[in-house]
């Protein structure tokens, strides 16, 4: 809604609720007519542009009343006449009945507010289909994309507009390794994607195949069945999923991290082997339980690697008889340094915190198999561990390679050459970038990719050129656990407590919503009060493979 129309509908909003005050209470015309005129356009100009239920308008008319009531009763009036405004009972209770004055008008004024916004006039019918859009995946970009359309129809857009997900949230998936670390809630890095729309729809599903001859999406809707969807445009925001490179036993065996489920599978993993090393009588068998592999040292890989050592530290008083055992962490990447993505500098310096802690490194290594029991790394080394959890690798998703072998190469303007009306972002897509290589799939590239591409496509929709999409990057970093962090913002080197600050300020401020933020930032105050939580999600409960039937003492950590 313009501001002209927000501000003439709450003019509008304000004359019933004024006519009616004035006929019982009788006030001066001019001034009263003035007045309404300027405390509906207040209610407009506050509130107009907000959709809200009938109850809801009620309540902030009432409120508007009330504010009008301190404001001009109490103040304004009295400081116009010459006189000093007092705010005490004695004068509250004189004008009380301009207080139930005030409040009615803005109880009225909001409800002919809300009639007002949720009355539309009847339309002539529309003499062409509008173009429909059609955005395949919930992510940064895929949402992205569907807000900055969203708002266009708003603003004078004419298409359809349908995001396609089989989940019903924005996952914030940087914070993915806090769920698996305790330290944030699950529920807490995930937002209602219909809570960010307010034209496009939103289809719960998931899309099986694309006809790009016909433009026809095919979704899998749950009992609906299979749903053909026409479009005119399509954006495929899909993403990635993990790439075990069809290693022996890894599929099965590890631990991946690309969602909520992922997460919290992670973290019962983690609690149950300190719940099973407790009872344990085979030192062996405990040691293998005590022991941690990640699988590459990027990002996600040295994030987690540093938030399970302190997870497992921060919860090992709750288990007596492990007490003077010392939990092994391991970290395997096949390059010969760890973040890659940060300057020598800097790798060597959370190399340097994470090593001084006693996590330990297998660099220039890569896992070639894993079981049940152990990991075996291609120099040929035998980790005898149950937790592998793997970062090392991710592929398009599978609905990509209907299209295309790997990650689909699009133009500048991220639209898939040689085949109209598709387009694609993110993870799924290499889109080259003006120094000859591509753009790195980060949220926050995914997250401005999405943006660029709904606006070239209201470009095209509106006979207009797509523009190239150029984004240099805000900076890097990671958080090393230990209340440590390095990264680097604008070409400047951080580390350390400050880097760490700057880090949860940075994730803080890129959560989808104020309740979310609020949520998290609860979370991350009680983690600096409280131990983590070790209440496992699920109620599974484990043996030990020894025979003895007899349950340790505190004291009888290997009886």
């Amino acid at each position: 809604m313009t501001l002209l129309r927000r501000l003439l509908f709450g003019v509008a909003a304000g004359l019933p609720g004024g006519a009616v005050l004035a006929l019982v209470t009788d006030p001066p015309w001019l001034s009263w007519a003035a007045h309404t005129v300027v405390l509906g356009a207040v209610l407009g100009l506050l509130f107009g542009g907000h959709r809200q239920s009938a109850g809801s308008a009620f309540s902030v008319g009432l409120l508007v009343g009330l504010l009008d009531w301190v404001t001009w009763t109490l103040t304004l009036a009295p400081a116009l006449d010459g006189r000093t405004p007092s705010w005490s009972i004695a004068v509250a209770e004189a004008r009380f009945p301009e207080l139930v004055g005030a409040a009615l008008f803005g109880a009225i004024a909001g409800l002919c507010l809300h009639a007002l916004w949720t009355w539309r006039p009847p339309r002539p019918a529309p003499q062409r289909a509008k173009p429909h859009v059609v955005i395949v995946g919930g992510g940064f970009g895929g949402v992205g994309a569907a807000r900055e359309l969203d708002r266009r129809i708003g603003r004078g857009l004419d298409a359809h507009v349908t995001l396609i997900s089989d989940s019903n949230f924005l996952l914030f998936t940087p914070l993915l390794v806090g769920v698996a670390s305790s330290t944030v809630e699950a529920r807490h890095v995930s937002a209602p994607v219909r809570a960010g729309l307010g034209h496009a729809s939103f289809l719960h599903g998931r899309v099986v195949s694309i006809d790009t001859r016909t433009r026809n999406a095919y979704v899998s809707a749950g009992k609906e069945g299979l749903l053909r969807v026409p479009y005119d445009e399509l954006v495929l925001a899909v993403g990635g999923v993990p790439h075990f490179f069809d290693l022996p036993g890894v599929g099965e065996h590890a631990f991946a991290l690309k969602s909520v489920e992922d997460a919290t599978r992670l973290r019962n993993q983690v609690l149950s082997a300190l719940e099973r090393a407790d009872l344990e009588p085979d030192p062996a068998e405990q040691a293998r339980l005590l022991t941690f592999v990640v699988a590459g040292g990027g990002f996600a890989g040295t994030e987690l690697v540093a938030e399970l050592f302190d997870l497992v530290h921060d919860v090992l008083h709750f288990y007596p008889r492990l007490h003077g055992l010392r939990p092994r962490f391991v970290i395997v990447h096949a390059g010969e340094r760890l973040l890659p993505e940060l300057s020598p500098e800097l790798g060597r310096y959370a190399q340097r915190k994470l090593g001084g802690r006693g996590i330990e490194f297998r660099l220039g290594a890569r896992v070639s198999r894993a079981t049940a029991t152990d990991i075996t790394l291609d120099s040929g080394e035998t980790i005898p561990t149950r937790t592998l959890a793997w970062t090392a690798g991710n592929r398009p998703n599978p609905l990509v390679q209907q299209i295309a072998q790997g990650p689909l190469v699009v133009e500048p303007t991220m639209r898939v050459p040689g085949t109209p009306g598709l387009w694609a972002l993110g993870d799924c897509a290499r889109i080259p970038d003006s120094a000859g290589g591509t753009h790195p799939p980060t949220a926050q590239h995914a997250l401005r990719e999405g943006k660029a591409v709904a606006r070239n496509i209201a470009a095209v929709l509106g006979g207009r050129r797509p523009e190239p999409f150029r984004f240099g990057g805000l900076g890097v970093l990671v958080s090393l656990g230990h209340r440590t962090a390095a990264g680097e913002i604008d070409g400047r080197r951080v580390s350390g407590f400050l880097a760490w600050i700057l880090w949860r300020s940075v994730y803080l401020s890129k959560l989808p919503s104020v309740e979310k933020r609020l949520r998290v930032l609860a979370d991350w105050t009680l983690d600096l009060v409280f131990a983590r939580d070790i209440a496992l999600s699920t109620t599974t409960t484990h043996s030990t493979h020894s025979s003895r039937t007899t349950v340790p003492t505190k004291g009888d950590r290997h009886a």
